[in-house]
Parts: structure tokens; sequence; C-alpha cells
């Protein structure tokens, strides 16, 4: 059943939201859709109603560099961050958190945008810092965008997962998630999870659970090793490159002189709008992640016996 859903196109969210309400002779044919591309469409959908409940930039967010090329505009629900021959440009969150749901919908750069890097990130400070990565990295028109995560703890990263999109990512806003609970990191695009990063440190493995993180964003030029390994440069005619974001949502912790909104860090038993603190993926979203990882993971850390000479990372070997 899953091999249908190789050509499965996703929409923007201003386009599911319009499914909502079918006609009669829509409804027929929704019928005949298969139990699972269903639940995977009603998830993208819930996934958009979510991200309509978003806060304000202005409210959330600082431009911390480019001189003038970051811009909260639209009286705070859009931010634009460009990139030129002179400077790129990037914000942060004016809140750390320590656990939980981070949504962000994003366009990126169109067209040609080889050699440029879109990041979107958590992170501590310091050299043992923590770190959970999105980093969308640019290509010649017409050729896909590489999405590149990442997970550090204590420092330490070397746990990339790479893949293509099933969707052109320039086209609309996409909702791009993190959840982060103290068991598990769930990365989810448009909300089928891409990837899911276990607490293993019963085995030795480090995981990032004491250093609140904020959010951050850049646009910045890498053409020394993002498009081809380098081999294809940022072509500067093509300057400014922008991308944009939008309906920014943290369920989460906020951390604040040394304490945690989220009382005794155990939110989940306050409200069901926090199940993320406990949040499990269920048979359903274990399906969706398998589908992207057979038909859109292009690279995994935990393959790759070239790179790890002396045997794979001990998380690798778990089940």
């Amino acid at each position: 059943m899953l091999h249908n859903l190789n050509t499965l196109q996703s929409p923007s969210c201003d386009q599911l939201l319009t499914y909502t309400n079918p006609t009669f002779a829509e409804s027929k044919t929704m019928v005949s859709i298969s139990s699972f591309s269903f639940s995977l469409l009603l998830s993208l959908v819930i996934g958009c109603l979510r991200a309509v409940s978003a806060s304000n930039f202005n409210q959330d967010f600082d431009i911390t560099w480019g001189d003038g090329r970051g811009k909260i505009v639209n009286n705070g629900e859009v931010l634009t961050l460009s990139l030129d021959k002179a400077s790129g440009s990037g914000f942060q969150s004016k809140n750390e958190y320590l656990f939980g749901k981070i949504d962000m919908q994003l366009k990126l750069v169109p067209g040609n945008s080889a050699g440029t890097v879109t990041a979107y990130y958590l992170s501590s400070k310091g050299s043992t810092w923590d770190e959970i990565d999105f980093e969308f990295l640019g290509n010649l028109s017409g050729d896909p965008y590489i999405l590149h995560t990442n997970v550090f703890s204590q420092g330490k990263g070397n746990k990339e997962q790479q893949f293509y999109l099933w969707f052109d990512p320039t086209a609309d806003f996409h909702t791009y998630s993190i959840l982060w609970n103290p068991q598990r990191i769930i990365f989810s695009v448009d909300g089928t999870p891409i990837r899911e990063f276990k607490n293993m440190e019963s085995i030795g493995v480090p995981f990032p659970k004491n250093q609140p993180m904020r959010i951050y964003s850049s646009l910045w030029n890498a053409d020394d090793w993002a498009t081809r390994g380098g081999l294809v440069k940022t072509d500067w005619t093509q300057a400014p490159f922008t991308a944009s974001y939008r309906n920014f949502n943290a369920n989460a912790c906020v951390w604040s002189n040394g304490d945690s909104s989220c009382k005794s860090n155990t939110p989940s038993s306050a409200s069901t709008n926090n199940a993320w603190f406990s949040q499990e993926m269920d048979s359903t979203n274990q399906q969706r992640l398998q589908w992207v990882q057979k038909n859109y993971m292009i690279y995994n850390y935990c393959t790759d016996a070239k790179r790890f000479p002396q045997g794979l990372p001990q998380e690798c070997n778990m089940s």
C-alpha cells in the first residue's frame, strides 16, 4: 500500500484547508482513498489548523544580524530573511525552551538557490551545547532541495540524516516541526514524521535534556559545501535570495531565571494540550515515517560504514 504514495504531492496549507468542506462528488472520491492515505491527509489538515493560531514575530523573535536584511512585516505576521553577496541574515527567539512542540511555516528561496543554506534549529550555548537541526540546502533550478537533519548533545553531533521532499518547498508555505520531550525528538514536515531520535542514555548515548535552547534561523552562503559538495557555487546575479516565515507556534516549556513554566517538568499531567510531553509515535505515524525513509531519505549516518571504520555509533545497532 505504501508504494502508492510515491507520487503524493503535499499541498500547501491554504489548499488543504479548502478540502475540509468537499462537494458531494469530492466526498465520494474521498471514500475510495485508502485509510492510510486519508489519515495522512487528515494529519496535514490538523497541522495547518494548529499553525493558524500563531503568535506575533515582534513579540517572539529578535532579528540578530544582517543589517536590515531580516524584516518583520504584515503587522508581525511574516518574517523574511535575505542574502546577498555582502551578507546573510538571521533571527532568534526571545524565549529559551526546555522541551516543547515547535512549529514554523517556511517558504524557501525559489529558483537557483545553489550555494545557499536556510537553517532553522534549536540550540543552547557553550562548548558542550545541545542542538536540533533542520537545514535546507539549496540547489540549481529544477533540482530538489536537500533537507538536512542533525542532533547534537554535549557538543557532539555526527548524526546526520538527509531527505528530499515530496513537494516543491519554494512554491508555498509548509510546516516544519520539532517535538522534543524527555523520551524522544521527532522531526515532522506538514504533520508527517520524517525522523525519530530516541533517548538511549541507558546504553550511553547522550540525549539533549538538561540545557534550555533558543530557536534560531539564518539564511547564509555556504557554497564551499552546500550544493554537490561545493562544486556548484552561488550565482550572485540571482541575489537577493529570500526565505519567508509565518505561523510560528510553540507549545513548550519556557525556561526563565532557572525555572520552567511547566510545573515540575510534567506538563502532560496538567492539560491535554501538553500531550507532546509524553508523546510517542502510534502505528499510523510509524507507517508514515517508514514511507518517508523508504522513498525520500538520501543519507543516513547509521548506514555509512565507510565513515565509521571502527563501527557504527551505538544507537545505530538498536532496532
